[in-house]
């Protein structure tokens, strides 16, 4: 039988060539509706915060959410990775211009010119993933950043996947923590386990 390591690093090829295949039209279309839906949740309209990550091309795109954001005068925070640790601290930030290329070459904020966030009370973070299953559990890139920063968080977590990611079962430690909400381009789930 094949380790869990194996079983996940096939998956992530796979949804990695799905995204990498879509069309770039399809693939436009599908994060508008991505977008909308995630505006019109009730949990986002009462959250103090909103962390996401800032996507690269093959990930749901969250840079027309931030500015979405960002043009309500809400409060944005993304995150700078420290590979020294493998952690992630969350800065706010006023535009998408502040940002600078960071580990991995993702846009991450400027911590000479950004402030961190302190506390995720009464907030929301989108968290992403190459896919999710039908009970909230993400398959991530690998390095486990989200998951240590996760363990910490206080607030809602959302996830953004598209329809073609997902699967009915992925394999997941005893650490793993579901996300509260699932979004696609087709439907809102919010998932039945809560976090612990």
């Amino acid at each position: 039988m094949k380790n869990i390591k194996e079983i996940k690093k096939n998956l992530r090829a796979q949804f990695r060539q799905y995204r990498e295949r879509m069309n770039p039209e399809k693939k436009s279309k599908y994060d508008a509706a991505i977008l909308d839906r995630f505006l019109s949740l009730r949990e986002y309209e009462s959250a103090r915060t909103v962390f996401t990550y800032v996507s690269k091309p093959i990930e749901v795109d969250t840079t027309e959410l931030i500015r979405s954001v960002l043009a309500l005068e809400r409060e944005v925070a993304v995150p700078l990775c420290l590979p020294e640790t493998c952690g992630m601290q969350f800065y706010k930030i006023s535009s998408l211009e502040e940002l600078i290329i960071g580990t991995y070459g993702v846009l991450e904020p400027d911590p000479e010119r950004n402030a961190p966030v302190q506390g995720s009370e009464n907030s929301i973070c989108i968290v992403p993933g190459l896919s999710f299953d039908s009970q909230g559990y993400r398959l991530g890139y690998g390095k486990g950043y989200y998951d240590r920063f996760l363990s910490d968080f206080k607030g809602l977590t959302v996830g953004l996947c598209y329809t073609g990611c997902l699967k009915w079962n992925l394999p997941h430690g005893y650490y793993d923590k579901p996300v509260d909400i699932l979004i696609t381009e087709k439907y809102i789930r919010r998932i039945s386990a809560k976090k612990a």
